[in-house]
């Protein structure tokens, strides 16, 4: 986590969500415009780097517990996926010491990102 987050300039805070993003299972191997467009917007609205990991970890990892006989979802297309979890983790924010069991939780059950090959 970056220090003095509010003091954090839009290009290394959009940057910083966008390397999260990337980095989860199940999302593209590179951001588009619109994953640009809303890490701005989230910028914008303040929203800490801890609320928006946060959401990203939660969010995936409730697809990738889903029970193994239900359907399989398609992969993650947009950064705008993950706002109305940042919304639910404004209303109720998860503990500091969370984010740790929750990266944990992502590695073991996502394993390595799989690299989606076009063509």
């Amino acid at each position: 986590m970056i220090e003095h987050e509010s003091q954090i300039d839009p290009d290394t805070y959009i940057a910083a969500v966008l390397k999260m993003y990337l980095e989860l299972p199940e999302t593209p191997s590179r951001a588009g415009p619109n994953d640009r467009k809303t890490a701005i917007e989230l910028y914008r609205r303040r929203i800490t780097l801890f609320t928006i990991e946060g959401a990203m970890l939660l969010a995936s990892l409730r697809r990738l517990g889903r029970p193994v006989d239900y359907p399989r979802l398609t992969p993650i297309r947009s950064l705008a996926y993950f706002k109305s979890t940042v919304e639910e983790l404004l209303v109720q924010p998860i503990p500091d010491d969370y984010l740790g069991y929750l990266r944990r939780k992502v590695r073991v059950l996502g394993g390595e990102k799989r690299v989606r090959k076009c063509g």
